[in-house]
């Protein structure tokens, strides 16, 4: 079988940030890399839970809804993906931002954290996310087009 294209970045010389992962047509996964990879600590799944909730319910509630395919954690707790159709990349990056203030900035109830509406609705943080949503920020700050690349 062939190495899928996440597999082939040096997990190595990843760093914290904003990343594009591949280009499929019209749909963009961007790599939110918010640890190092192999270097624990790694992202609390009960604050991971809360993030994956909030950004995605921000990010389909915005004006760029029509836009946004999907949100997730990636398996290796140190980050997620967030896959776009049809957006110019520092929208994404500025949605990426404003979606992470609002997590810090977060007060209430989590949304889609029922019994009815989520299958692990018992495991959240809330203050948790909050963390390390503001812990994130920072390094995204001044994110920019030339960052979007790998480093090789």
């Amino acid at each position: 079988m062939e190495k899928i294209a996440s597999f082939c970045v040096d997990h190595n010389k990843l760093l914290p940030g904003i990343y594009i992962s591949r280009i499929d047509g019209d749909i963009v996964t961007y790599d939110i890399r918010m640890r190092k990879p192999n270097v624990p600590p790694f992202l609390e799944n009960a604050a991971l839970h809360t993030i994956e909730h909030l950004f995605a319910t921000f990010s389909r509630n915005g004006k760029f809804k029509e836009q946004v395919i999907y949100f997730g954690p990636m398996g290796c707790r140190t980050g997620f993906y967030f896959l776009v159709r049809n957006m110019d990349s520092m929208d994404v990056v500025q949605l990426i931002k404003d979606a992470f203030a609002f997590i810090a900035d977060f007060e209430g109830e989590i949304p889609g954290a029922s019994a009815v509406e989520c299958g692990n609705y018992l495991e959240h943080d809330l203050e948790g996310a909050k963390n390390e949503a503001r812990e994130f920020l920072p390094i995204i700050e001044g994110w920019c087009e030339e960052n979007l690349r790998y480093l090789s």
